[in-house]
């Protein structure tokens, strides 16, 4: 059975994107896919529907799983507009699933979604949940991305990117450089990349050897750090940030990859921030750290699939 429990407020800063804003959104559906029919929800080629948007940080580390675990239509993706085209910030489209899987329902309508075609119900709207389904579930092919053993790495990782790099992004671009609080949001941002840069000083990847959910949920972070938050920060900020040599040499790396490249939509990202941003531009908007249109491997996207 698909539950629902509220979210916990908490702060959109300059940008209402990131991990914030999504446990701002309101009620979660907290489904899972199980492993036998037991469960109601069970792994069915073809059954389930990813409603994802292009510009959407969740969204885009689901789709470059969904790509890494070469899902293809087995688990077919709805392309949603960069832009929520819904009054209250969801969108229209996934207004009919909310409905239906709670009575009166008065939220926004948000994405991601992870959907069952085969009753027309929200299985979950969680994406930490939804990506280990993904991996553990349908994840046949592809990288083992959750490890056994790993949890309590994946998890540190996790953390540090939410809350050293997009929380602390945030909060020095909503203060502002001239504020006296700019200062240690700024410290703790550049802490948690000298963190990362120097796990990549021996390593091809965050964990060893093989990618994991790390790399893409990190990967994620540095592209939202270079095409929003820095449009808030200062350009001596934005020079530091870029002097994390490995980890941006990182970045590009992965970004040749093809499951990371093809889901990549820069002008979603910028139509979605620029619609939304309540932030002031500061001097770091003019210095881009990666050229993201020449590092990632032009492709074909994701398509909407058929309904």
């Amino acid at each position: 059975m698909t539950s629902i429990s509220a979210s916990a407020a908490a702060s959109a800063e300059p940008s209402a994107d990131g991990p914030a804003a999504h446990r701002a959104a309101g009620p979660a559906f907290r489904g899972r896919i199980g492993s036998d029919m037991r469960s109601g929800h069970y792994p069915v080629p073809h059954r389930y529907r990813l409603s994802l948007s292009p510009s959407c940080p969740h969204c885009l580390a689901l789709a470059i799983t969904h790509g890494l675990l070469e899902l293809g239509d087995t688990l077919p993706v709805t392309v949603l507009p960069a832009v929520p085209d819904a009054p209250d910030c969801g969108y229209a489209a996934l207004r009919p699933l909310y409905e239906a899987g709670a009575h009166q329902y008065r939220g926004p309508a948000t994405a991601p979604v992870l959907s069952d075609d085969w009753t027309g119900r929200i299985v979950s709207t969680h994406a930490p949940d939804i990506l280990r389904d993904l991996a553990g579930r349908f994840g046949a092919r592809g990288p083992v991305l959750y490890p056994a053993g790993a949890d309590g790495a994946l998890e540190v990782l996790e953390r540090l990117g939410e809350d050293g790099i997009n929380r602390a992004a945030q909060h020095a671009g909503r203060l502002g450089s001239d504020h006296p609080g700019y200062g240690t949001a700024l410290a703790t941002l550049l802490g948690a990349l000298a963190a990362l840069d120097r796990r990549l000083a021996d390593r091809p990847y965050l964990l060893g050897g093989e990618l994991t959910a790390a790399d893409v949920q990190v990967w994620v972070t540095l592209v939202q750090l270079d095409t929003v938050h820095r449009w808030h920060l200062d350009a001596d900020a934005v020079h530091r940030i870029a002097g994390h040599r490995r980890l941006w040499a990182y970045a590009r790396r992965l970004a040749a990859h093809p499951a990371f490249g093809r889901p990549l939509d820069l002008d979603a990202i910028a139509r979605r921030h620029h619609a939304r941003c309540r932030g002031r531009e500061a001097a770091g908007a003019a210095v881009q750290i990666v050229d993201w249109t020449t590092a990632h491997t032009p492709g074909r996207r994701i398509t909407p699939a058929p309904r």
